[in-house]
C-alpha cells in the first residue's frame, strides 16, 4: 500500500468577487509534496502563489477542490478542526510577523507550543541551539539582526516539530548572506524528514530546491 503524501492539494480553485468583478486566483491546481523534500513555488505577482499557500495551510477555504495533510482532509471543515490539524502537522514561516514584538525569542517559541499537541520534542533551548540562536534567547525581535530574526522566526515555525513547513517569501527582506543562511536551515529541516514548501520570487531560493513549481494566472505551468 502506498503511503499518503505529506501534503496534497487536489484540483484547487479559488475565486474572489468584488461587486461585479471576479478574480480567479487558482484555476484547478493539483500539487503533492512528500516528506523530506524542499519545494519552491515561483511565479510573477498575482499568479496565485500566496493564495495557494493559504489554501494549503487551511487559512483560506478553496472555492473548489480539497487539501489533505497526511491523508486527513483539511479543507471544507470547521475552523476549529483546521486549526487542530495545523497545530498538529504544520509550521508556518512568513516574511514578517512570525514574532510577537513584546516577547523574547524563547517566549515566542513557548507561546506557539501552547497551541500544539504535547509530544516528544526538543526543549526550547535545544531548538534555539540547533538554529544557532540560543545566545539570543532573551532578546526581543527589535534587538535582532536580519539573520537572527530569520532564525528566530524559523524557531517559531518549528516549535511543535511539524511534518510540513510552509514559508511565504521568508527571505524577501534579507540580504544575500542571510538568505543563504535561511536556505541552508530549510534544507536541514527537509533533510530531517519535513516537507518544506516555499513561495518565493528569488532565483537563489529556487536554485536551492529539490523541485520548482511555476504558477502563472492561477495554473501550474512548469
Amino acid at each position: 500500500m502506498t503511503s499518503e503524501p505529506a501534503l496534497r492539494g487536489e484540483d484547487l480553485y479559488k475565486f474572489y468577487r468584488a461587486a461585479d468583478e471576479e478574480t480567479r486566483a487558482l484555476r484547478g491546481v493539483t500539487v503533492t509534496f512528500e516528506a523530506g523534500e524542499l519545494a519552491v513555488v515561483t511565479g510573477p505577482s498575482g499568479s496565485g502563489k500566496s493564495t495557494l499557500l493559504a489554501c494549503l495551510a487551511g487559512l483560506e477555504e478553496p472555492t473548489g477542490g480539497d487539501v489533505s495533510v497526511h491523508g486527513a482532509r483539511l479543507s471544507h471543515r470547521p475552523e476549529t478542526d483546521r486549526a487542530r490539524l495545523r497545530a498538529r502537522h504544520m509550521g508556518m514561516l512568513w516574511q514578517s510577523g512570525n514574532l510577537v514584538e513584546h516577547l523574547s525569542v524563547q517566549d515566542n517559541v513557548r507561546l506557539v507550543r501552547t497551541w500544539g499537541d504535547p509530544h516528544p520534542r526538543p526543549s526550547v533551548h535545544e531548538l534555539l541551539e540547533t538554529l544557532g540562536i540560543a545566545h539570543r534567547a532573551t532578546a526581543r525581535p527589535s534587538e535582532l539582526s536580519g539573520g537572527e530574526g530569520a532564525r528566530a522566526g524559523l524557531a517559531v515555525a518549528l516549535a511543535n516539530t511539524p511534518s510540513v513547513l510552509l514559508a511565504d517569501e521568508p527571505t524577501g527582506e534579507l540580504d544575500s548572506d542571510s538568505e543563504a543562511l535561511v536556505m541552508t536551515l530549510l534544507r536541514d529541516v527537509a533533510s530531517g524528514g519535513c516537507a518544506v514548501v516555499v513561495v518565493s520570487h528569488s532565483a537563489a531560493v529556487a536554485a536551492a530546491a529539490d523541485r520548482v513549481l511555476a504558477l502563472a494566472d492561477g495554473l501550474v505551468v512548469a
